[in-house]
């Protein structure tokens, strides 16, 4: 095998979030606990609202649209992978409990 194996890893772990998002994955393929980050987040203009579902599924709402993005995630310390339901990625960082960096904004929980 030729490459990185970083750049392997990162391949399996898309492909592993493609699944969940396609659904190929159930909820009892899951861990029963959830993360600490389940919940809405929402940027400080509140355009962008995100819901990190308790199943590893999420709904993004943009300018008062309703599930404008949905589809899979997963967390792993403080990153978090999406793959949306066309098979877009991204990513993002934890920066504190109540604050995620992702796609170039910065979202807080909302309490």
């Amino acid at each position: 095998m030729t490459g990185s194996p970083w750049k392997a890893l990162t391949m399996i772990r898309r492909l592993l979030l493609l699944l969940v998002a396609m659904g190929a994955l159930n909820a009892c393929d899951r861990p029963a606990t959830p993360h600490p980050y389940v919940g809405m987040w929402v940027t400080a203009d509140g355009r962008i609202r995100q819901e990190l579902l308790p199943d590893g599924r999420y709904e993004e709402a943009r300018d008062g649209r309703e599930r404008a993005y949905t589809g899979g995630y997963t967390v792993t310390g403080d990153h978090i992978d999406y793959v949306d339901d066309t098979g877009f990625t991204a990513d993002g960082t934890f920066v504190s409990p109540d604050v995620l960096h992702h796609g170039g904004m910065v979202m807080h929980r909302e309490r």
